[in-house]
């Protein structure tokens, strides 16, 4: 069969100098062996044979953006960048976001201290990511270059407005995290004071007792359980914790999660590892019993222990679940000393936390809000959380806000009592604990120094009409309304601080900068 006719002849006429691009991407492609780093340094201890030459590709030393540095392109027209997107903060900032230029390539003078440097930046791809190399020379030894790296490294381990957030195998500084704590208040938690000096005392007096544990032979270690029914102040508590420690200089560093790309126990380990280095500080694990598992459990104890040194360590965790803990956990002793049941309010807690919102409403003249009421909303409130005692107050003083927009007259009075009412009904519909009724309680464990009593124990049961204005009800939802969440958000993880990043270009708004360098 002739399949002559099937084909059909093509020619083109060649450039008399062919492509202009193949030489130059065949002679890149077909290099003996690629290390960017070596050519690289060899290319500028040749351009520069009188300065010495210090190199880094460590993420961590942003050096462009390092305070008390002054940089300068040597060659805008030469710089290679890429352009990213930086979307910030409606409520923070004037605009609602900017570009910025992450250097590809590009030659900097850089001035910091007293000395002068020629900084080199290089991106290059390598296996399945890419390497940002900063070359960095100096017309005399290297002792300044190491100085100013020391320097970077040194100020980007340092907390600044931050809180160290542990999440997907790396540490990362939270500034949003410092910043959702700084309303935080021991005013603001609401429990009995004998229950809320003791949990102050084990908190604070663990820092001010060195010197006892030394003297006695003893590890300056120790741990703390939050645990009880949700809604009840354990995320609050932690919040003003880790607000007071970092006030007092203990390092407060919060983990959300032991799940990474390199497994559990190597999270476990890095997250010992980092807070041994910062001690004294205070390590926050939430929802204790998510995090630990059957499978990461002994490695925990192990780190937990102390087969290295603990010493500064105040461990605090939180649990909603005190009864899926580990035996090993939950009764261990010298692992965690002392449990903190956050128990539903008994009728004198409710009091506290009636007056505690009465206070916060007495500078409006358009809330008649009496010492009977308290009372009442303390006798109505039976078994609710304090959550739910809060959702009751917020709640009414939505509906005032609603019905005062809609030209309706409702007394605070009726407003409560309703949404009281509302929020009955929803809980009568939940179960609590395994009586249906009551959240579970672990005998022997601390409650404010007292000892709850055996399960079998029986429980013993602790037995006018104004329009206000909706500036003054906005003013209060802004300030009353923003409670404390179940969850706290953590940070950016590997990528270069991006909360950092994002303050500095608010910063650099501020100044009338339109150029940032990432």
């Amino acid at each position: 069969m002739d399949h002559s006719d099937a084909f059909v002849k093509v020619s083109f006429q060649e450039e008399a100098n062919g492509d202009p691009l193949f030489q130059k991407w065949t002679g890149q492609s077909s290099a003996q062996h690629s290390l960017p780093d070596i050519y690289l340094a060899k290319v500028l201890q040749e351009l520069y044979p009188n300065h010495s030459l210090v190199t880094t590709s460590d993420y961590r030393l942003q050096l462009l953006s390092f305070p008390g540095a002054y940089v300068q392109p040597l060659s805008p027209s030469e710089l290679v960048t890429s352009k990213i997107f930086i979307p910030l903060p409606r409520n923070a900032s004037p605009v609602p976001g900017v570009l910025a230029d992450n250097v590809v390539f590009g030659g900097f003078k850089l001035a910091w201290s007293n000395y002068d440097f020629i900084l080199y930046i290089a991106q290059y791809p390598t296996g399945f990511s890419r390497i940002t190399q900063h070359f960095i020379l100096h017309d005399g030894p290297d002792g300044p270059a190491k100085d100013l790296l020391l320097s970077a490294g040194i100020y980007q381990d340092q907390l600044h407005q931050e809180i160290w957030v542990f999440n997907q195998g790396f540490w990362a500084k939270d500034h949003s995290l410092w910043d959702a704590i700084q309303s935080a208040s021991w005013d603001d938690v609401v429990l009995e004071d004998e229950f809320k000096t003791a949990l102050q005392k084990d908190v604070y007096g663990f820092f001010s007792s060195k010197d006892t544990y030394k003297r006695l032979s003893l590890p300056w270690k120790r741990g703390l359980i939050l645990y009880g029914p949700p809604g009840n102040g354990k995320t609050i508590s932690i919040k003003v914790i880790m607000k007071t420690c970092d006030v007092k200089g203990y390092s407060p560093m919060y983990v959300k999660s032991f799940q990474s790309w390199m497994g559990e126990e190597a999270s476990m380990a890095a997250v010992f590892a980092k807070a041994r280095q910062n001690s004294p500080c205070v390590l926050i694990l939430e929802d204790l019993d998510s995090l630990i598992n059957d499978g990461n459990r002994s490695f925990f104890l192990n780190e937990l222990d102390g087969l290295q040194n603990n010493d500064g360590l105040l461990v605090i965790g939180t649990t909603n679940h005190f009864d899926r803990l580990d035996p090993g956990l939950s009764t261990r002793p010298s692992r965690f000393d002392r449990k903190y049941l956050f128990d539903d309010p008994n009728r004198s807690s409710r009091l506290l936390y009636a007056q505690y919102w009465q206070d916060k409403l007495a500078s409006s003249d358009d809330i008649s809000y009496p010492d009977s009421l308290v009372g009442e909303i303390a006798d109505m409130t039976q078994r609710f959380s304090f959550a739910y005692l809060k959702e009751a107050f917020v709640s009414a003083l939505v509906v005032l806000l609603t019905d005062r927009e809609d030209g309706k007259t409702t007394s605070f009075e009726d407003a409560i009592k309703s949404q009281i009412k509302t929020l009955r009904k929803q809980l009568d519909k939940s179960t609590f604990g395994p009586s249906g009724l009551t959240p579970t309680k672990y005998p022997g464990h601390t409650i404010a120094g007292s000892v709850l009593p055996p399960l079998n124990t029986p429980a013993v049961n602790q037995a006018g009409p104004s329009s206000m204005s909706g500036q003054d009800i906005r003013a209060f939802l802004h300030s009353l309304v923003q409670g404390p969440s179940n969850h706290i958000a953590s940070g950016s993880d590997r990528s270069l601080d991006s909360e950092g990043r994002v303050r500095m270009v608010l910063d650099r708004i501020a100044q009338g900068a339109d150029t940032f360098w990432l």
